[in-house]
């Protein structure tokens, strides 16, 4: 359904020709971000342990995930806003993907940290020393709280921020969903500039733990495969929409670099722990027929010279 441009407010024209290849595009990379992200909780949950996944690495990527899903809230407020002047259910999908693009993003890498909670591995009196050199339980819950109250203060200060609206130094153009104020662009872009940075160092952690361990544990390679080119696409997509800034894609485009260096590293760790597991079966399989060939020759020389006939 169509909304003429008297149906619609003034300034909310601009949204009511949305580009259907760029929707399609965008709607894509929205159910490939959901797609991404099953395969690891699956295999969380199908090995029964998060064991070999950084806790910092969540910490990190669920706070940078919180900053950039506020950045571009505040950014697309004025665009949101426009849902409820008359633009149409339609206009309205549109020019909310991008935000909802990066809050299901935000959320399924919450639900990660979620599972990692749920399935952190548990000491038994069997293991060995060796096997407590991994994070605490102590360690996973102050992880969590952290996140939890990073959203709080965050959200809490961006609401408070967004009572503090004065557009008269901002005004809004006459076809164009209105700006946030100078105040929360400002912050919005702080917020940008804290989840870049978060995001520039998130996979250190993991990557660290990864050559540590020298296998791949939990992490599932299937998900960065589809995620680490993903990422550039995405980047792509963020950048051509309308209300964000370089501060909305910036933080994807470090983020899919750093994730192809991890993407890398467990491929090779995977493909070696394949190999090995193959020489082991190989000389297991060698065992087994020297064995049998030592049975059936001990059978031989117990055979009596003259069978009955």
């Amino acid at each position: 359904m169509s909304f003429s441009p008297l149906q619609a407010a003034q300034e909310c024209t601009s949204l009511l020709h949305p580009s259907v290849p760029n929707l399609v595009f965008s709607f894509i990379i929205f159910l490939g971000i959901l797609v991404s992200y099953l395969p690891q909780h699956y295999r969380i949950i199908q090995r029964g342990t998060s064991e070999g996944i950084s806790p910092l690495f969540l910490l990190l990527g669920v706070t940078s995930g919180t900053c950039a899903f506020l950045n571009i809230l505040i950014l697309s407020w004025g665009v949101l806003g426009c849902c409820g002047k008359g633009i149409g259910g339609f206009n309205c999908f549109a020019a909310s993907m991008g935000v909802a693009q990066v809050g299901l993003q935000w959320a399924c890498f919450a639900v990660i940290l979620t599972l990692f909670l749920i399935y952190f591995p548990r000491a038994s009196p069997l293991d060995g020393p060796t096997a407590h050199a991994g994070p605490s339980a102590k360690t996973a819950v102050i992880v969590v709280v952290a996140c939890i109250l990073h959203f709080v203060v965050m959200a809490s200060t961006s609401f408070y921020l967004s009572l503090l609206r004065s557009n008269a130094d901002d005004p809004a153009s006459h076809d164009s969903p209105p700006p946030p104020t100078h105040t929360l662009t400002v912050w919005a872009n702080f917020l940008g500039v804290q989840s870049t940075v978060l995001a520039s160092i998130q996979y250190i952690p993991q990557l660290w733990t990864t050559w540590r361990l020298k296998h791949v544990g939990s992490l599932s390679i299937p998900m960065m495969c589809i995620q680490t080119p993903g990422s550039f696409v995405w980047v792509v997509s963020l950048a051509t929409r309308e209300g964000t800034a370089w501060s909305t894609w910036v933080t994807y485009l470090i983020t899919g670099i750093l994730q192809g260096c991890l993407l890398i590293m467990c491929i090779t760790w995977e493909m070696k722990e394949r190999a090995d597991r193959k020489k082991v079966a190989e000389v297991l399989d060698g065992s087994a027929r020297a064995t049998n060939g030592h049975t059936a020759n001990g059978a031989d020389e117990r055979r009596p010279l003259l069978a009955d006939s």
